[in-house]
């Protein structure tokens, strides 16, 4: 479920890619940078509705909450196809991005609640990694919609109806299946929810509740390991905006038409797919998710001076670094499970998150304006500094894991053992912070 409801959330964002190879710009009489307003607009939108969604699914139930945005969110995706100016379109995407602020956060903060921190990597890799089956399904639907003849509606809004009515769709299952937590969880017995919920205590992370602890927020703001979380959300923020916006006008700007366009971005989904898995699966070994989220960020650098150095001439090589950008997937789902692996106490753990997520918009904001319209279809600026980028991250990254690393030695040296014992247990029932809680050790 939490799969195909990621899968449609990022088909929804991805739309306007695959639109763009269809003839929206000039529909929509958009000019020199309006794209990438337009695409800028819909992480403006999640930006200003970040933090408070994160204090909304503190309070209520998870499941039902996103199960009627999906309602709300499918119908705004098909009012997409309403709009006929750049002004509209920036207002409709705001909005989307707005709705679609819960869903990211919501599902961070149910994976720390259903799943162990040694399994939490592995099953955020899982629905994350979906990204990429969405971006091959979307690129077969606009190849197939880009075929469709004698519509009464030009082609690109064909993809924001189907999308939107999927979407919509879903939101009943969604409504009536998604648990809020272990405790509710339908496919599983009364006793089978028991164990679930004393099965994740051992993340010495404590439950949730409706309370808002206020120590909790001044011990996140005055963390240091908290603003390279935020450091790290900007830097994949600002890939991720570039990376998911422009593959088709990068594809298309080495000589292809639509058509061919949309076909050639679905090898892509499937680097993504096959990257997030194998990157998880190697994260949730012993000390390697700090490691991996460095090595996971290479294909991406390897890609980039790729598409600097390669001759038009070779357009199919160049497609082929494009491709090697859909890894990013990767060290973005991977830098999104340490807000929840590493921080503790409820309230200071969605206060982490819902930063991280309003630093990550940020990031997404900037990603799309290092795209100048003067310099396409090559892009030489965006590519640079896509490149710069990435080596912030690993330098930021650089730094977490041996600071989180030395800090577990510290508390091994005094004597604060990690076993599982009873005292351990009971403290996995109590809202104790990362700091508080002497028998907490950070994911390395």
């Amino acid at each position: 479920m939490m799969m195909t409801t990621y899968m449609l959330s990022f088909l929804d964002k991805q739309t306007l890619n695959y639109s763009n190879a269809y003839g929206l710009q000039e529909d929509t009489h958009m000019k020199g940078n309006d794209y990438s307003w337009v695409a800028s607009a819909l992480y403006f939108g999640w930006l200003v509705g970040a933090y408070p969604w994160n204090i909304v699914l503190q309070r209520y139930p998870i499941g039902k909450l996103l199960g009627c945005m999906l309602f709300v969110w499918g119908s705004v995706c098909m009012l997409q196809a309403a709009v006929f100016s750049f002004s509209g379109f920036f207002a409709i995407r705001f909005f989307l991005g707005m709705l679609e602020a819960c869903i990211s956060p919501a599902f961070v903060i149910l994976s720390s609640m259903l799943w162990t921190r040694e399994e939490q990597a592995l099953r955020t890799s899982f629905w994350l990694s979906t990204n990429g089956v969405s971006s091959i399904l979307g690129a077969l639907l606009a190849y197939g919609s880009g075929h469709a003849v004698n519509l009464a509606v030009p082609n690109w809004k064909l993809i924001y109806l189907i999308v939107g009515a999927l979407t919509f769709a879903w939101g009943f299952v969604i409504l009536i299946y998604l648990p809020d937590g272990p405790h509710n969880a339908k496919m599983l017995t009364e006793y089978e929810q028991m164990i679930a919920v004393w099965r994740v205590s051992k993340n010495r992370m404590g439950i949730k509740h409706r309370a808002i602890v206020k120590y909790h927020i001044k011990e996140a703001l005055l963390d240091g390991k908290t603003y390279l979380l935020l450091a790290m959300g900007v830097a994949t923020g600002i890939l991720n905006g570039g990376v998911a916006n422009f593959a088709s006008s990068l594809i298309k700007g080495f000589g292809f038409d639509a058509l061919r366009t949309s076909l050639l971005q679905t090898p892509g989904g499937a680097f993504e797919l096959i990257g997030c898995m194998a990157f998880g699966w190697v994260a949730t070994k012993k000390n390697m998710l700090g490691a991996t989220v460095i090595i996971s960020s290479l294909p991406g650098i390897i890609g980039l001076i790729g598409l600097l150095t390669i001759s038009i001439e070779h357009r199919y090589a160049l497609v082929a670094m494009c491709w090697l950008q859909n890894v990013l997937g990767a060290p973005i789902i991977l830098g999104w499970t340490l807000p929840g692996v590493n921080t503790a106490g409820h309230t200071k753990r969605t206060t982490v998150i819902g930063l991280f997520f309003c630093f990550y918009c940020a990031g997404n904001i900037i990603g799309p304006h290092l795209f100048l319209a003067t310099e396409a279809p090559r892009y030489f600026t965006a590519i640079k500094g896509l490149l710069g980028t990435y080596c912030a991250l690993v330098f930021f990254q650089a730094i977490y894991t041996p600071w989180c690393y030395f800090d577990n030695k510290a508390r091994d040296k005094k004597g604060l053992h990690a076993e599982r014992v009873e005292e351990e247990l009971l403290e996995g029932f109590d809202d104790l912070t990362d700091k508080e809680n002497k028998h907490f050790r950070y994911k390395v």
